[in-house]
Formats: structure tokens, sequence, C-alpha cells
């Protein structure tokens, strides 16, 4: 198995990718047993779609590489908190776990328009039985924000 630091490392590396090529700080890995089966990054400015997050992204990604719409036994590292439309996808995609490093808070304070619902209110909510979890590689995450926020050419939504 996948330990969740070494998969939050690849959404780390995979959201410097996507801000490199002028997209959000966001990233997102999933893995199944010991194998990471989707890597993305946010590619919301590059599609001019607004669902385009990281993890809706790497669940597209991942529903593809497996061939099923439900991925269960799947983890899933995401370099933020997930926003309620993603939590709801993961929720839906039937994942077993999901760790992330920074927090709605820190999205929000780097100027993204965040709906204050915390994914732990999403889950409880909805009755979900995804686990998740707080605070993974989470100096390492919010460190995005600010390579980001260095950016001349970023753009905010």
């Amino acid at each position: 198995m996948i330990a969740p630091e070494e998969l939050m490392r690849l959404a780390i590396d995979q959201a410097r990718t996507g801000i490199d090529a002028g997209q959000s700080p966001f990233g997102c890995a999933i893995a199944r047993g010991g194998q990471a089966i989707a890597i993305a990054h946010n590619t919301v400015l590059a599609t001019t779609d607004i669902t385009a997050h990281a993890e809706v992204n790497a669940l597209r990604l991942g529903c593809k590489t497996t061939g099923q719409i439900h991925l269960e036994g799947c983890v899933v590292a995401t370099t933020c908190e997930p926003c309620p439309m993603c939590m709801a996808a993961l929720h839906w995609a039937r994942v077993e776990t999901v760790y992330f490093g920074a927090s709605i808070a820190d999205a929000d304070a780097a100027g993204f328009n965040e709906l204050q619902v915390p994914a732990a209110d999403v889950l409880k909510i909805g009755g979900s039985q995804v686990a998740l979890v707080s605070g993974v590689l989470s100096v390492e995450c919010r460190d995005l924000f600010q390579c980001w926020l260095q950016r001349s050419d970023r753009v905010v939504y």
C-alpha cells in the first residue's frame, strides 16, 4: 500500500506541474493497493470548465483507468480540503479514504472563492462512509499557494 505521505507527494508534484502550466495550485492522486491509478491537477482555466478541479480530474482518470465508475478500496490524497462538489464526487465514487493537506481557510486566504462548508460536514450531513484525514504534509501543501501567488499570470476564480 502507498503511504499517505507518498501519495500526497505525487499530488504536490502534480500541483506544481499545474502551476507551471498557468493553472491553480491544486493536485490530487488516487491509489488502489500499492499502485497510483490517477494523478491530476486542476485544469479549470485550460479547459474553461469550472468543474475541472484536481479531484474531479483524478476521478475521471481513475474511472477510465479501471473501467469502473466506483473506486472502492481506493485512497485519495489531495493538496487541499475538497470543496463540496469534489467531496460529493469522491463519495459517489465510493473511495475509502481521503487525505488532504491545506484547508478551505488556506484556499480562501489565497484568494479563492471558497464555500465555507468543511468536507467533514458534507460527509456527515450526507451520511457518507468515506474516511477523511486532514493535515497530511500540510506545510508543503500550503506552500503551493505561495508559489502560485508569486506568479504574475495567476487567475483567481
